[in-house]
This record gives C-alpha cells, sequence and structure tokens, in this order.
C-alpha cells in the first residue's frame, strides 16, 4: 500500500478526495486528512507519506510555505486546485502534477500513476512560485521538461521548434539537442503560445524569434535559425501574416 496525506483547509474537499481516493486508487491509503496546513505540516514529518494532495492557497502557511519548512522532498505531489487558467499553464510550465477541483475520478487515477514515477524538484517549485506570486502574469524564462526519470529545464528562447510524434513531442534546442516529452503537440502549444511561438503546420509548432527566411510557393516552407526547413499548412499562411505583416 501507498502511504498518503490530504492538506486542504476545506473540509469537504478533504473527505471527498478521500473517498475518490478509496474507490479508484485502491492501493493508495490516506494515513492523515488534514484542514491546515500546521498539522498536515506534522503528519508528513510523522508519517513519512508516499504521496501528499496539497492545496495551495490555505490560511496562515500556503502550500509553498509548507514546502519549504520540510526542505528536501521525499514523496510524491500532487497540487490541488480551484481553476484557473492562468495557474493550469503555470503548472504545465513546470512539469508538476495538479487536480482541478471538482476532481474527476478518472484524471486522479492518472495524476496519481503519474506523480509516483517521479518527485518535484526545488528548482520546479521556485518557479512555480514564482509565476503565482507576480502581480501580473508572467512566465518565467525557462520551461520544464519531463524527460526519462527525471526533469530538463531549458530556456524558452534557447527553443527552435516542437515536432508532434503521436502523443509525444520532441522538443528541438539551439544546441542541437531534442528531448522527447510526453505531451501532445496541442499541450504544448497551449503553453508556448503566448511566448512567440506559433502552429505553422499540424506536426510543427516554431519559435519566430528563430525564423531566419520563408520560401514561397507550391511547398510553403520556413527556414530557421540551424538551416532547418519547417513546412507551412496553407491554413496557417495567414497567422504568419498577421503575426509579422509580411508575405
Amino acid at each position: 500500500m501507498l502511504k498518503a496525506v490530504i492538506i486542504d483547509d476545506e473540509p469537504d474537499c478533504v473527505k471527498l478526495l478521500a473517498l475518490q481516493l478509496k474507490m479508484y486508487c485502491p492501493k493508495v491509503q490516506v494515513l492523515a486528512e488534514c484542514t491546515s496546513s500546521e498539522t498536515g505540516l506534522i503528519r508528513i514529518k510523522e508519517l513519512q507519506p508516499d504521496i501528499v494532495f496539497l492545496d495551495i492557497e490555505m490560511p496562515v502557511m500556503n502550500g509553498f510555505q509548507l514546502l519549504e519548512k520540510l526542505g528536501n522532498i521525499n514523496f510524491s505531489l500532487i497540487f490541488v486546485t480551484a481553476y484557473d487558467q492562468f495557474a493550469v499553464k503555470a503548472f504545465r510550465f513546470n512539469a508538476l502534477d495538479y487536480l482541478l477541483k471538482p476532481i474527476d475520478g478518472k484524471d486522479l487515477k492518472v495524476a496519481v500513476e503519474k506523480a509516483l514515477q517521479q518527485k518535484p524538484n526545488l528548482e520546479q517549485l521556485k518557479l512555480m512560485k514564482q509565476q503565482l506570486n507576480v502581480g501580473e502574469k508572467h512566465y518565467p524564462d525557462k520551461i520544464a521538461l519531463p524527460f526519462q526519470n527525471g526533469v530538463i529545464f531549458t530556456e524558452i528562447k534557447n527553443i527552435l521548434y516542437c515536432e508532434s510524434e503521436n502523443n509525444y513531442t520532441r522538443f528541438y534546442v539551439v544546441e542541437g539537442r531534442n528531448y522527447l516529452v510526453s505531451k501532445t503537440l496541442g499541450d504544448i502549444q497551449e503553453v508556448l503560445e503566448e511566448r512567440n511561438f506559433l502552429r505553422v503546420h499540424r506536426q510543427f509548432l516554431v519559435n519566430l524569434d528563430h525564423i531566419k527566411k520563408y520560401v514561397r510557393g507550391e511547398g510553403n516552407y520556413l527556414i530557421l535559425s540551424n538551416e532547418i526547413n519547417i513546412p507551412v499548412a496553407r491554413n496557417k499562411k495567414e497567422k504568419l501574416i498577421e503575426r509579422f505583416g509580411w508575405l
């Protein structure tokens, strides 16, 4: 059995999540249901859980402050939060696991299986906290890419383009390396579309800062700064015109 601790200042949410875990994740045993961050901190230290379900916004001490008091995180972590599109993008930017209230049972099962594969690191949490604390909606200069058994942090400006590989996406960066990430190109597009990236083809998402040349003709395509050719779909040409005012 996997030991779990739930920390949320809403008692009804705690009880419902405990019930859902019993129904959808029978291998997860809830050892503590905490409605205050102070109690949750004590229970984590006492019980040494395998996985923690943590609300972010709580009185006295929020979720990030609780994690800071713990120091090293030796458990899997799933944030539980109310819906906010900016917060969701922030989670995706930093490859952190999360569940939206009200929690869907199927989403819970997937999130638990995914979270158990790796534990968050301090840099992920630091970047996430910075994003949520700033006055205006701001994304950091780096993005976290879940890769093999860990997470790779790369600067967004160094991403040349992303290519769809079925349910995965391959990131190509200026150093000549590439990383295969278990996210669809649609998921990546949602995260990067506000950072000067454009889906120019069903298979490609490009960093507009790395476009070197556009070649017209039967096969419209872009030449990027690394001399790679990227096809442009006919229905995406207008988007390029809109962004650049040329063609």
